[in-house]
């Protein structure tokens, strides 16, 4: 049957055959606390980040030298592949040359190593640190 149309289009047409077991539509599951994972609750840390006093993401400046200066503490983590996804992904916000470094990381050790890398970019008295070790 499909010998018959120009490859384009026979491609096309093979894309559109649905494959079974393989629901398009259907949204992506979460996983439930019986799981094995518990399900995350942020809510005490979005209600301190609500403060105008609270340094956040969208409040990173968007002159050169604190984009820069992110920018390179940002490599720095992710560099290090000795540090967890959550550590990588710490929040790095930088505002007249000061940085404040936000969210969750699986250790102590962890926590210092991050602090460690930012204080070495952007040195010891210009860095604060608001991360927390996730309970295990």
């Amino acid at each position: 049957m499909f010998q018959t149309f120009k490859p384009t289009i026979r491609l096309l047409l093979m894309m559109m055959i649905p494959l079974p077991g393989l629901n398009l539509l259907s949204a992506p599951q979460e996983p439930s606390a019986g799981q094995g994972q518990k399900p995350s609750d942020n809510t005490k840390v979005n209600e301190r980040d609500r403060s105008k006093s609270e340094p956040t993401a969208d409040q990173q400046k968007e002159n050169r030298s604190d984009r820069e200066l992110a920018k390179q503490i940002r490599r720095a983590l992710m560099k290090d592949k000795s540090l967890s996804t959550n550590a990588h992904n710490v929040k790095v916000i930088a505002q007249n040359g000061i940085v404040t470094l936000k969210g969750p990381v699986k250790s102590e050790e962890e926590k210092q190593a991050v602090e460690a890398k930012a204080a070495q970019i952007a040195g010891s008295d210009k860095v604060t640190s608001e991360i927390q070790v996730a309970p295990k």
